[in-house]
Parts: structure tokens; sequence; C-alpha cells
């Protein structure tokens, strides 16, 4: 399928290509994308003590950031590219920024992206990729998107009629047609919520006003945010970003995905953009056969995703209150049954090679469990401890063979 896929470029015309479930895969990206990690940015700019036009300012540039990388990189490559705001990288500000002057935490936003445009473009983070087994690369998804199906049957506990209503309306129409099947769950699930209480708060819309801060450079934002940022950035963000992609059969040309995310990160760092990546959870979301049936018109859904990731840093916060509204559990159960798919290929590619099992067991487990050593997330640790293990394993099989 790689190969088909990859030498379709160039002849495939976006407004063709693009379907609705390819547009509603692209929104319920984004709307996991503001629902969740985004209360980690505003906690962390709360944190750093910013004033609301900062505030505004950085959800403008992680939004411009990743809605631009999205649609730039996935018209070019005509696939699925879903790019993002680091998660993990907003998590570490939450304890360190309020320790540094907002200059300084800018000039190390600047050089956290910097690094990651040179490893990018280099090839170096791309060849330490493909060494790793595709069980591996399988298993590491798998325990990835493991919590969003667990969280999405968790959440049936908290607000039944709102998950069972997602879940029979996905059903119901996935017996009709699998395109369609994620916007039935969000159509039948929505009117559950408001049934059940939810408001949707009213929204004053605004222009965002950027800001832009002259960066500094100082040791001390050096070694507490940049480092840590390009690391947990690259290992626990374009690690399974990348994974994704290979997972799903695509071409990864590392260098032109990994490398335009670092440059993306520096240009928008005086604006507040701490870090953009390549995104894992929504890239599942857009390179699954719910975003389209035809591998090679799911692009389209990045591209929806890109646009729409634009429209809403094209109003700063004022957005915001609308996805923040959502409850979690409608968001959680979407999720679980959008990643339905993903997750059953994953967990069969995992298990599928006897000679890998161990390996991809283990990395599957790893991720799976969420552990956090060193700073940097389960993701980059289920690669390297299924890598590990996988040739362990195969290097005493191979000398336990008759020679």
């Amino acid at each position: 399928m790689t190969a088909e896929i990859s030498g379709d470029r160039g002849r495939r015309h976006l407004l063709k290509d693009v379907s609705l479930s390819s547009v509603v895969a692209g929104l319920l990206a984004v709307v996991v994308s503001y629902s969740g990690p985004m209360v980690i940015v505003l906690a962390a700019a709360k944190a750093g003590h910013l004033t609301p036009g900062q505030t505004t300012s950085w959800v403008w540039a992680v939004s411009l950031g990743s809605g631009l990388t999205c649609v730039l990189l996935s018209l070019w490559t005509r696939t699925p590219v879903v790019t993002a705001f680091s998660t993990p990288g907003a998590a570490l500000l939450v304890t360190t920024l309020g320790d540094h002057p907002y200059g300084a935490a800018i000039g190390a936003f600047a050089l956290a992206g910097l690094l990651t445009a040179v490893v990018g473009f280099s090839g170096l983070f791309g060849r330490f990729m493909s060494v790793i087994p595709t069980p591996i690369v399988s298993g590491v998804l798998a325990g990835i998107l493991f919590a969003f199906g667990v969280d999405a049957f968790r959440a049936l506990g908290v607000a039944p009629l709102v998950v069972g209503a997602v879940v029979v309306g996905y059903l119901v129409v996935k017996r009709f047609s699998a395109r369609y099947a994620v916007l039935g769950g969000l159509l039948l699930g929505v009117p559950a919520a408001l049934a059940t209480g939810t408001r949707l708060s009213s929204v004053s819309l605004e222009w965002a006003r950027p800001e832009w801060t002259t960066p500094q450079f100082t040791v001390a934002s050096v070694i507490s945010i940049g480092i840590p940022m390009f690391m947990v950035t690259m290992a626990s963000q374009n690690a399974p970003g990348l994974a994704v992609l290979r997972t799903a059969g695509y071409p990864t040309p590392d260098r032109l995905l990994v490398g335009t995310t670092g440059v993306a990160s520096v240009l928008l760092a005086p604006f507040g953009s701490h870090a953009i990546n390549l995104a894992a959870i929504t890239a599942a979301i857009c390179t699954g056969e719910e975003a389209h049936p035809d591998p090679r018109r799911r692009y389209t859904a990045a591209v929806a995703c890109g646009a729409f990731y634009v429209v809403v840093g094209a109003f700063g916060a004022t957005l915001l209150g609308v996805f923040l509204a959502l409850p979690t559990q409608l968001v959680a159960a979407v999720a679980g049954v959008a990643l339905l798919g993903a997750l059953g290929a994953a967990v069969t590619d995992t298990t599928s090679l006897g000679t890998h099992r161990e390996g991809a067991l283990i990395a599957f487990l790893t991720t799976a469990s969420g552990v956090t050593l060193l700073g940097i997330g389960s993701a980059f640790w289920g690669l390297l401890f299924g890598t590990a293990a996988h040739f362990v394993v195969t290097r005493k099989a191979s000398a336990d063979a008759p020679g």
C-alpha cells in the first residue's frame, strides 16, 4: 500500500478527494486537541503568570503553527500528516515556566525548535526510527490507543446516557457505512449530552492579537526548559507520530516532517509557541478508514484538521470556551469509537509475527502503562524496551539455531 500511496502525489485534487467523513475526522481531531491538551497549556500560562494578551498569543501561535503545518505537509506529501502542539512540553511548563522571565522561556522555546529542525533535517532521527521493527512500532501505537479505548467505556459509569448514545449511534451507522459511523456517534451523543444538563456558554468572538516577545537566552532557562522541551517533544510526540504514519502504511519522509515542525516552532516561538510536533492520537483519527475508505484520500482529513486549527487560532482564546465546555465523557466516547479501527489493526500487527511477539508485547505494555521516566513519556520507553527485548530474543534464537 505504501508504494501505491507514495506514487500518487501530484495527481490528486483536493476538491475531488475531500468528503464529509474526512472533514468530520479533521474536526474530531481538533476537538480532541482542544478539549484535553489545551487545558494543560492554560494551566501553564496561569503558573507562569502570563497576561491575558500573552495567553491569547500563545493559543494563536500553537494553533496557527499546527494548522499551517498540517495543511502544507499534507498537501505536499498527499498523506494525512497531522501536527499539534506538544502536550508533554506544556506539562513541563506547568512546573517550570514561573521560575524564569518570560523572555528567557521564549528563548528556550526557540532553541528547542532549532534543535528539532537540525536533528530532523539531518536524518538522524529517521535513522533511529528505521531500526525499530514494525511490530514494535505497532505495539507502541496499540499502547497509546489502548487508554483511549478504555477511557471511552470507563466513562460509561459516569455518563451512561451520553456514552451509550455515542456507541449506539456509531454501531448503527457502521452497519450501513463505515465512513459516517463516527459522525453517527457524534450526532447522537451531542443531544444526549445536552439532555443531561450540558450547557455551552455563549462565545464573544474577537480576533486574536499576537504579541511579540523578544527571546532572551539564559543558561538556567536552556537547562530547565529548552533541553527538556526538545527531548520530551522528540521522544513523546515525534517518535509516536512517525510510528502512526508508518503503521498505517504511509511513507514517512522524516527529514521533511520533523524538520518542518522544528522550523515552525522557531518562527512562532516569539509569539508564545512552545513546540509544534507530529501528532499521534489525532493522527490515528485521520489515518483510519473512518476518515475515508481510500487511503489515498485520507490526506484531506489532515487538511481539514489544519483548517479548523487556523480558524480557532484566528480567534485566540475566545473559541476555547466551546471546546472546554464539552463533557469529558462525550469527548472520550467519540474519540474511543473513532480509534477502534486503528487500535484493532495495531493489536493485530503487534501479535502477528511470533519472532517479534515478546518485544512487541513489552512495547505495548510499557506504553499502555503510562510510565514516565526521567521526564520522558511511556511511548519512548515502549520503543526502547520493546526494541531491546526484540534484539535480545532474536539474537538468542539465532545463536541457538543449528549451524
